[in-house]
């Protein structure tokens, strides 16, 4: 699985990408409340992992979960 952070503009706000390892969109959701969002995809087992990318991560950098 994958994770990337893409930057918004003054209208759109910042979202992440969550991808399979075939480059499937799994999820995409705003970094702003991703708690609800990783319970609605299945994505509990990354919870921690997601959570610290959102944070830390630069924007446009492809991590592997």
């Amino acid at each position: 699985m994958y994770f990337l952070k893409t930057q918004g503009t003054d209208k759109i706000p910042d979202y992440v990408q969550i991808r399979d390892d075939n480059f499937v969109l799994l999820a995409h959701f705003r970094t702003n409340n991703p708690d609800n969002q990783i319970k609605k995809f299945g994505l509990d087992d990354y919870k921690e992992k997601i959570q610290g990318l959102i944070k830390q991560a630069p924007f446009g950098i492809l991590y592997k979960l």
